[in-house]
């Protein structure tokens, strides 16, 4: 018996070696990773460049506590990330993942409304149907209800709005200015609450895991910043997921041309090669928090071989023109999904943007009625893709906190067309296992 504490309470085979789009088990069975691990793996595995440039990087120097020092790699790093971001002169505060990217971006929210004496300013609204992370903080600003379940006790100091959510929108005007309904709610909810003890309010600009990258209405990114810029609360992208490229653009809220106060981002900010998150302050609240002082930090924040690896992947994505790659074969991949799964009658939705795709699975098209989760639907095509040598993603409880299925896919933006045709033909084959 292993003395690791599994993830899964599954027995699962032994990786040992990756490259490219492919990873190879122990048996010598090769997998295609149609999603990225969790859409962490944005360059592909085993690229050669950044592996150097981590190994450099520590040859030279490992750690350094960043009470004490910065590095050249930080540095330098920060410096190349600036151009990409959705707003000027930012501030970047790297952290070891998402849920400690959001909880830094939620202190600093925090600290900013602290520096302009606005101390009545501590709450966080979020979205039912959300994911921000497993730290307390940034669980209980999730609105996943599985995963909150068991620590209720621990949560419930954040606020919920509904979710944007437009395969199952109850909006009375939908499918018309469902994205201003939903920043007149989000003000009505301000307004309630007082917009005097409103710190933030948080949202992935395209919805994770839990609703199976679900794309808001056009018009809602830009009611909902014109809201929060109105009563003086922070908007936090939280970029996890579809940051660094995943939604055929760098940033997701670049799909609306929306230029948040703070951006949380992971995953693919390192491609997986290091654990990386980041908590990036545009300058206004970047200099008033500095100004003021930020009573904040980890023991591996700030680190310099993240930095490094941080720094590779950047130009790695830069370079090759890999966010344009994305861009062009997420329209190609949902594209054919779409045409070879529009009549099958358990799929209810392919949705997505860029290499960010959804297949929501339904018992009955026709009344977008969701399996019950003693079916077991997601984890039944999962396996079975695996079974044929497809990875593939999947969350559950999107249709109502408890059923409801969602696939995602979310390959390397390397991925070739030949791979492509490969992984609609097994993705195909694994959801008809449902019939």
């Amino acid at each position: 018996m292993t003395p690791v504490f599994p993830r899964a309470g599954v027995s699962l085979p032994t990786a040992v070696r990756a490259e490219g789009v492919w990873i190879e088990a122990a048996d010598g069975k090769k997998y295609i990773d149609a999603s990225g691990g969790a859409l962490v793996v944005s360059v592909g595995h085993g690229d050669p460049e950044i592996l150097k440039a981590m190994c450099e990087q520590a040859d030279r120097l490992s750690y350094v506590h960043a009470s004490a020092f910065t590095t050249e790699a930080l540095e330098a790093y920060a410096e190349e990330l600036a151009p990409v971001l959705p707003f000027e002169s930012p501030f970047v505060y790297p952290v070891s993942g998402g849920s400690e990217a959001v909880e830094t971006a939620f202190k600093m929210a925090r600290a900013y409304h602290l520096a302009r004496g606005d101390e009545g300013r501590h709450k966080i609204i979020s979205r039912w149907g959300s994911y921000h992370g497993n730290t307390r903080g940034a669980l209980d600003a999730s609105g996943r209800a599985p995963l909150r379940a068991p620590y209720l006790p621990w949560l419930d100091k954040s606020i919920h709005v509904p979710a944007v959510y437009e395969y199952r929108c109850p909006l009375m005007t939908h499918p018309n200015a469902c994205g201003k309904e939903h920043a007149v709610e989000l003000e009505r909810v301000i307004e309630e609450e007082g917009p005097e003890t409103v710190a933030a309010f948080i949202a992935e600009p395209i919805a994770g895991a839990t609703l199976g990258a679900a794309v808001p209405p056009d018009d809602y990114w830009p009611a909902i910043a014109e809201v929060c810029n109105r009563h003086d609360v922070l908007l936090i992208a939280d970029e996890v997921m579809t940051g660094f490229g995943r939604t055929g653009l760098w940033f997701g809220v670049d799909n609306w041309s929306v230029s948040p106060d703070i951006i949380v981002a992971g995953k693919g900010a390192s491609s997986g090669y290091w654990p990386l998150g980041l908590a990036i302050a545009s300058e206004p609240v970047g200099e008033t928090v500095a100004g003021h002082g930020f009573v904040h930090g980890f023991t591996y924040s700030h680190n310099a071989v993240g930095a490094a690896v941080g720094r590779a992947v950047l130009r790695r994505l830069t370079d090759g023109d890999l966010v344009g790659a994305c861009h062009a074969q997420g329209a190609r991949l949902i594209g054919e999904l779409r045409a070879v799964l529009a009549d099958y009658p358990l799929v209810g939705d392919v949705r997505g943007r860029g290499l960010m795709i959804g297949i929501e699975l339904v018992s009955d098209k026709t009344a977008n009625t969701p399996f019950p989760r003693s079916r077991r639907a997601a984890e039944t095509v999962v396996e079975a893709a695996r079974e044929r040598g497809l990875l593939l993603y999947h969350s559950t409880g999107c249709a109502d906190g408890v059923n409801g299925d969602v696939i995602m896919l979310g390959p390397p933006f390397i991925v070739s067309n030949d791979v492509l045709d490969q992984i609609v033909s097994l993705t195909v084959e694994a959801v008809g296992v449902l019939r």
